[in-house]
C-alpha cells in the first residue's frame, strides 16, 4: 500500500501560482493513478485532477481544465499539481489520492494523504 505526502499549499492572492507536491512511498509499485481532490468546509470532496503513473495520462473536470496541470516524476516518486490563474472559488483542503484509474472521481478512492491547504484570497 502506497503513504501519500502533500506540501506546497499556502496562501496566494487571486490570479497568482502554486504548486503542490505528493511525495509517495511504501508499495509505488501497486499505484496506477494518482490524483488530487479538494474539499472546502461544508462542501463534499471534489475531483481535480489525476495522472496515470506508467503512461502519464492526465484527466482534468472542466472547472480547473486549462489552469491546472498535473505532471508526475518518476524518478522522484512525486506528483505535482502546477495551479495557475487561481481564483477565490479554489480555496480547499487539498488531497493527494492513489487509485487504479485515472478515473477516480467516480470511484470510492480509499487511499489519501493528510491534505494541504491552499487559500485564495480575492
Amino acid at each position: 500500500q502506497v503513504q501519500l505526502v502533500e506540501s506546497g499549499g499556502g496562501l496566494v492572492q487571486a490570479g497568482g501560482s502554486l504548486r503542490l507536491s505528493c511525495a509517495a512511498s511504501g508499495r509505488t509499485f501497486s499505484t496506477y493513478a494518482v490524483g488530487w481532490f479538494r474539499q472546502a468546509p461544508g462542501n463534499e470532496r471534489e475531483f481535480v485532477a489525476a495522472i496515470s503513473w506508467g503512461r502519464g495520462n492526465s484527466y482534468y473536470p472542466d472547472s480547473v481544465k486549462g489552469r491546472f496541470t498535473i505532471s508526475r516524476d518518476t524518478a522522484k516518486n512525486t506528483v505535482y499539481l502546477q495551479m495557475n490563474s487561481l481564483k477565490p472559488e479554489d480555496t480547499a483542503v487539498y488531497y493527494c489520492a492513489a487509485d487504479s484509474s485515472i478515473y477516480m472521481a467516480a470511484r470510492p478512492v480509499k487511499i489519501w494523504g493528510q491534505g494541504t491547504q491552499v487559500t485564495v484570497s480575492a
